[in-house]
């Protein structure tokens, strides 16, 4: 992945507002760093993977102390990569409550009648992150118990709680996986991240293939062929899928075309993000209605839900603390995107602004300032870090961990982070050392940035803060390095 060399104008926008947040800002003052080096062990292992110490960018300060113990560029603008997620996690712990929770609602604006609803029935979306197929199913389920069988009008699906409401359209590929699941990008009515799951099975002369979530009218056409090849590199002979869509009436029948070569004795899952969304729910809402004994003769469309609609089911998401600790232990992009939506989408001043991405830029920019936490440098996308522009500076990002020490929502906070050699991403890292277990920490990897934050217990059980970011060609290679920097702070440096 390449650094795109052009700003765009909606970034020219974020850095003039940036600017003038940190005009009017109070920040936190310079500390006299106590040590300016790092290391030799850090400076070592860096080295041996000829990354230069000028690559990286750190700040190690004990939690609620000032001065910092080791600053190393601290105030440098660096790209975080997914560590940008401690940012979105706090910000909005600290805004919305760790109690808050999304809603999701299915609406009519006229009642039905002997089972049945003559007009359109809505179904409005209000960001829920833990929005699943099967959840939706219960929503539905629910509509069914309350007596409705025949809905003969159209299903509006109602995104409007984003402006635009569909990101996703026309969005430029971020990578050469485009349908991958960390490159979803989020809408308001988001169902199972609008994935597909394919379990492919080649047994003998045969391969099998699976799909969930239920889909009505969608069909499979395989036309893999077995290859005698490792089951390790399946995906080598994997052709992208092609989709075939039409309608009929007002029914839409769609074909998945899978190709290419793929190995004997291989049985794998995978999930896709493929289909557009509005064709995806609609072959999914048709499947599981027909599965109730409903029948729904319309079809999908987008709108608004019209002001005089009454609420017929609704749903209440997860609590914030509770969808932080999925969305930060499996660093999580489409929810952390959906958080940073969220915050615009409730802000108060929301309707100065023409975005919901602008009105959560502000959100976060005035949260820095009211916090007397300095922004310097800070560059704002989508606040997940899968991005090419964000960025944030290691006393920047450490003076927001400070503040978050300090808050009554710490423990959730501190919940959320992977717990070193134990679960999420730091499950596999640092096993047998003196941070095992003792450090909870947010790890960070694009191409070219790699980068660890949080916190870490040493062994006189005192906490620190730490942030690390490596920008650098080859700072894939810099991850043991940051480590050691971890285990170093655990050892009580």
């Amino acid at each position: 992945m390449e650094q795109t060399q052009h700003t765009s104008k909606m970034t020219k926008k974020i850095l003039a507002v940036a600017s003038l947040f940190c005009t009017l800002t109070m920040s936190v003052s310079t500390p006299a760093w106590s040590q300016q080096s790092l290391p030799a062990s850090v400076e070592a292992s860096l080295s041996q993977q000829s990354i230069p110490t000028t690559a990286l960018s750190a700040v190690i300060m004990r939690v609620g102390d000032q001065p910092a113990s080791l600053a190393l560029s601290p105030t440098q603008a660096m790209s975080p990569a997914s560590t940008m997620k401690l940012l979105t996690s706090f910000i909005a712990l600290d805004e919305l409550g760790p109690s808050y929770r999304w809603k999701t609602k299915i609406l009519a604006a006229t009642e039905p009648s002997r089972g049945k609803l003559k007009d359109d029935l809505y179904l409005r979306g209000g960001a829920a992150p833990d929005l699943s197929w099967d959840k939706l199913a219960l929503m539905l389920r629910q509509l069914r118990a309350k007596g409705l069988r025949k809905i003969e009008g159209n299903i509006t699906l109602d995104r409007s709680y984003f402006q635009p409401t569909r990101l996703d359209i026309q969005a430029p590929p971020f990578d050469e996986f485009p349908d991958a699941y960390y490159n979803v990008i989020p809408d308001a009515l988001l169902v199972s991240s609008n994935l597909i799951s394919f379990e492919i099975d080649a047994k003998a002369e045969q391969i099998i293939v699976n799909t969930s979530p239920p889909m009505s009218h969608l069909q499979i056409n395989n036309q893999l062929k077995i290859q005698e090849k490792n089951c390790n590199t399946w995906e080598d002979g994997w052709n992208p899928p092609q989709i075939d869509s039409r309608r009929v009436h007002k029914t839409s029948l769609t074909t998945i075309t899978l190709s290419g070569n793929y190995p004997r004795n291989c049985k794998i899952t995978t999930e896709l993000n493929i289909l557009d969304r509005n064709l995806y729910l609609e072959h999914l809402i048709r499947q599981l209605w027909t599965e109730m004994g409903g029948s729904w003769q319309g079809a999908v469309k987008e709108g608004e839900t019209p002001a005089n609609a009454q609420v017929l089911v609704e749903r209440s998401s997860e609590t914030l603390a509770d969808i932080l600790k999925v969305m930060n232990k499996r660093s999580d992009n489409a929810v952390a995107r959906l958080l940073y939506l969220t915050l615009g989408a409730e802000f108060s001043e929301k309707q100065n602004y023409p975005t919901t991405l602008e009105a959560s830029q502000a959100r976060v920019l005035k949260w820095f300032a009211k916090n007397s936490v300095d922004s310097t440098g800070l560059v704002l996308e989508n606040g997940s870090g899968l991005s090419r522009l964000e960025r944030i500076s290691a006393q920047t990002l450490a003076g927001l961990l400070q503040v978050a020490s300090r808050s009554n929502w710490f423990p959730e906070y501190l919940a959320s982070l992977p717990i070193v050699a134990l679960d999420g991403t730091m499950r596999k890292r640092l096993k047998g050392s003196a941070a095992e277990g003792r450090a909870r920490i947010k790890t960070g990897t694009l191409n070219g940035s790699t980068a660890v934050a949080g916190y870490v217990q040493d062994k006189n059980n005192q906490w620190w803060i730490i942030v690390a970011m490596v920008n650098h060609p080859l700072a894939g290679k810099a991850r043991p390095a940051l480590d050691e920097l971890i285990n170093w702070v655990a050892n009580g440096q």
